[in-house]
């Protein structure tokens, strides 16, 4: 599997495909082991939650759950859309990701 992510955490990304296919959100955790990454308000999921100390609340909570990294897309912060990214070293060394749609660094 792919070690590498195009996406890193902050990323404000589109949701490509599945149950949550459209949705915006922002990047909280990526996995790169694993290829996934988890988004804000994105592919919720609920979790009974047992209390384990005395005055703990209990119940069913709802949290992000990681998705594929392969589905989601960055969206550009120049054009707004959905894009894909290159990787470009500048003149001084530096290695920066920039939009394919409007060539402006991300």
């Amino acid at each position: 599997m792919n070690k590498k992510l195009h996406v890193r955490r902050g990323d404000i990304v589109k949701v490509l495909s599945g149950k949550d296919k459209d949705k915006k959100g922002k990047i909280l955790t990526a996995d790169p082991k694993a290829g996934k990454v988890i988004i804000e308000g994105v592919n919720m999921t609920t979790k009974h939650k047992k209390p384990r100390k005395a005055g703990d609340a209990g119940g069913i909570i709802h949290q992000e759950s990681p998705i594929y990294a392969c589905k989601v897309m960055l969206i550009c912060n120049k054009c707004g859309n959905a894009s894909r990214i290159g990787h470009k070293v500048l003149s001084n060394g530096e290695n920066v990701r920039y939009c394919k749609r409007c060539n402006e660094n991300v």
